[in-house]
C-alpha cells in the first residue's frame, strides 16, 4: 500500500505543472519515472511516425587467441513487427519497446552519442540492454561488445488517383543510415 502511494506521488510530481516540491524533487522524480512509467500526452495527441526504421544488432566477440569476431547484422525491428503481425493480442512492449527506447535515445543524447546528463546515459544503457537481450535471446553465441545500426526511410505519401493500391517504397538514396558506436555489455550466450 505505501509502495503504491508513493508511485502516485512521484507520478502526480512528474505530470503536474512547475511547483517548489516537483522542483526539489526533480532528481527522485525523474528516477522513478523513467524509462518505465514515462507520462505524455501522445495518447490524446498522437503524432504518428513519419518515417519507418529498421533497427539492426550486431556483436562481437574476443576469441581465446585474442582475435574478435564480428557477426552479421541481426533484424530487431523484424523480430518486433513479427511478434505484433503473428499475435491476435500483441503486448504494448512489444510493439513500442525499441522504438519508443530509440526515440528517447535521439531525444537526449542528439546527433552524436555523447551523453551531457544522467538521463542520456541512462537511455543509452537502457536501448544497449534491450538490444542486447534480444539478440542473446534468438542468437546463440557469446559476445561483449554490441553495435546498433538504424536505417531511417520516409513513408511515402499515399497517392490518392491509385485508391488502395500501396506506394512504392522510398528510393535507398532517401534513406538515412546511423552507425551507432560499439558498446561493451555483459558477456551473453554460452
Amino acid at each position: 500500500m505505501a509502495i503504491t502511494l508513493i508511485h502516485v506521488l512521484l507520478v502526480f510530481l512528474h505530470v503536474a505543472p512547475a511547483n517548489v516540491v516537483s522542483q526539489r524533487y526533480s532528481r527522485t522524480v525523474n528516477a522513478w519515472v523513467y524509462p518505465l512509467f514515462e507520462q505524455n500526452w501522445r495518447l490524446f495527441a498522437p503524432d504518428p511516425d513519419s518515417v519507418n526504421r529498421q533497427i539492426s544488432a550486431r556483436t562481437a566477440h574476443t576469441a581465446p587467441d585474442g582475435s574478435v569476431k564480428v557477426g552479421p547484422w541481426f533484424d530487431l525491428t523484424a523480430v518486433d513487427t513479427s511478434a505484433v503481425e503473428h499475435h491476435p493480442f500483441p503486448s504494448h512492449t512489444a510493439q513500442n519497446l525499441l522504438r519508443r527506447s530509440w526515440t528517447s535515445y535521439v531525444e537526449t543524447l542528439g546527433g552524436d552519442d555523447e551523453p551531457r546528463s544522467d538521463r542520456a546515459v541512462m537511455m543509452r544503457t537502457y536501448l544497449r540492454n534491450i538490444a542486447a537481450e534480444r539478440v542473446a535471446a534468438h542468437r546463440g553465441g557469446p559476445f561483449e561488445a554490441i553495435q546498433l545500426r538504424v536505417i531511417t526511410r520516409p513513408v511515402a505519401a499515399p497517392d490518392a488517383a491509385d485508391g488502395d493500391r500501396p506506394s512504392p517504397p522510398a528510393s535507398p538514396a532517401t534513406a538515412e543510415t546511423r552507425l551507432l558506436p560499439w558498446w561493451k555489455v555483459t558477456p551473453h550466450g554460452n
